[in-house]
């Protein structure tokens, strides 16, 4: 079947080629002539491991092209996927859906024939009425459906999430559109991954509620995790037990310097600004967003006390600075609240990531960026591990230590263990929850 993707960012691009990649014929659209042009010459404009072999492989095949014309890519589509961007609005917290809207009526305008107009942007409860209203304005009478269709996609670890998803979940209103999104995700269903049909409310809140719940599972052992530094617990053991219980999971357990990413943080505010709307307030939702910033704010000064409470021209590296790793994505990274701060504070701050520097210079003005994590650590007095790529999993301690003025290490991914840091060399190591 032939299937429009309309906005080519992060979520509509590996949507678009994995659809591709099912046998689907998929034509992408963006607005950005730059951004087609790259894809056109092969580039891949965001960093996601495998994506850019599977591109080049179906647009050989002559599945997946690019384009700027919307009219184009709608004309004879049984599927139009709206995958732009709903950044938090300034102000209130709610997700901003002005690109959702114009792409909407625009689509309408584009209409030749009957299609599903599918919501892929996480938009609030809602969002697909209003949707249908925007393309109807501009369809001029011809049939359409609209279905909500959330992705649930972890940057760096997409493609295999939608090959081989926990679930899909569509929300439609017709047994036509119903077929149309049987259709879209045979290839799926045909490997007994199962497919979540609802209504259109209920695809909306099961997005916000998702990453709601997992924002809140990450900032519950991080609470836990300040507690056991006091008590003399050790935070790994206590995830390790409590995760072996099959109503609570092993997975988002892992003590850390906060969350953060293009989905958690913008989703939590819009989930608690959704529930102010409809006068149920959202409180452990709004509670997780504040405790959230509390905890990036709790490392500046465990960094603080490591450096005998004294960050003036002290040299810190540190290591990783995207929200996380295998993803070049710095979107409310915890290194944006706490890397500032060493510098406002007079440190001089040197960085290493392996693929957040494009973005990264723009967001953290007054740091060093270096390539590596040894030639970073010479003359250092503190090493920072804050984002755990795998190339910082497994340093020469003993050469790390060696090239620092001061040896110290504040590990806040925990993916060292305290005694190999300080038989290395170094004279101090301090975790998250340890």
């Amino acid at each position: 079947m032939k299937i429009a993707m309309i906005g080519t960012g992060y979520v509509g691009l590996v949507s678009g080629v994995c659809f591709s990649d099912f046998g689907h014929d998929v034509v992408c659209v963006d607005k950005d002539p730059a951004k087609i042009a790259k894809l056109h010459a092969g580039e891949v404009p965001i960093y996601e491991p495998g994506l850019d072999q599977l591109m080049a492989k179906n647009v050989a095949a002559g599945r997946l092209s690019f384009t700027l014309d919307l009219v184009e890519a709608v004309a004879g589509a049984e599927a139009v996927f709206i995958a732009v961007g709903t950044p938090t609005r300034r102000g209130d917290g709610h997700a901003d859906l002005t690109y959702v809207m114009a792409a909407a009526e625009e689509i309408g305008a584009a209409l030749a024939g009957y299609a599903v107009i599918v919501t892929k942007s996480t938009v609030p409860v809602g969002t697909n009425r209003k949707v249908a209203e925007a393309v109807a304005k501009t369809a001029g009478g011809k049939p359409f459906d609209v279905a909500s269709n959330p992705e649930f996609l972890r940057e760096g670890a997409a493609i295999d999430d939608f090959m081989r998803p926990d679930r899909v979940v569509v929300g439609v209103e017709t047994k036509r559109a119903r077929k149309v999104m049987q259709d879209v995700y045979r290839p799926l269903s045909l490997r007994d991954y199962p497919v979540v049909y609802t209504n259109l409310e209920s695809a909306e809140m099961i997005k916000y509620a998702a990453n709601a719940f997992l924002a809140t599972k990450i900032t519950f052992i991080n609470e836990i995790a300040s507690l056991c530094e006091r008590v003399g617990a050790d935070v790994r053991a206590v995830s390790q037990g409590i995760g072996m219980d099959a109503r609570i999971g092993a997975k988002f357990l892992h003590a850390g310097p906060g969350y953060g990413g293009s989905c958690f943080p913008k989703d939590t505010k819009a989930l608690a600004r959704i529930g102010q709307e409809h006068a149920v307030p959202m409180q452990i939702t709004e509670t997780v967003i504040r405790v959230n910033e509390e905890i990036k704010h709790r490392m500046i000064g465990k960094l603080e006390d490591l450096c005998d409470g004294v960050l003036r021209d002290k040299v810190i590296t540190v290591l990783g600075v995207t929200f996380k790793p295998n993803t070049d994505d710095m979107r409310d990274a915890p290194s944006l609240t706490i890397v500032p701060a060493l510098v406002g504070a007079g440190a001089r701050v040197r960085v290493v990531d392996p693929e957040g520097r494009r973005e990264g210079e723009a967001l953290l003005p007054g740091v060093k960026w270096m390539e590596s994590a040894y030639g970073a650590a010479q003359g250092s007095d503190l090493i920072v591990i804050l984002t755990e790529w795998n190339e910082f999993r497994a340093l020469d301690l003993g050469k790390l230590a060696r090239k620092m003025a001061r040896p110290r290490m504040a590990d806040l991914r925990n993916i060292y263990d305290r005694d190999e840091v300080l038989s290395a060399g170094f004279e101090t190591y301090v975790g998250v929850g340890r």
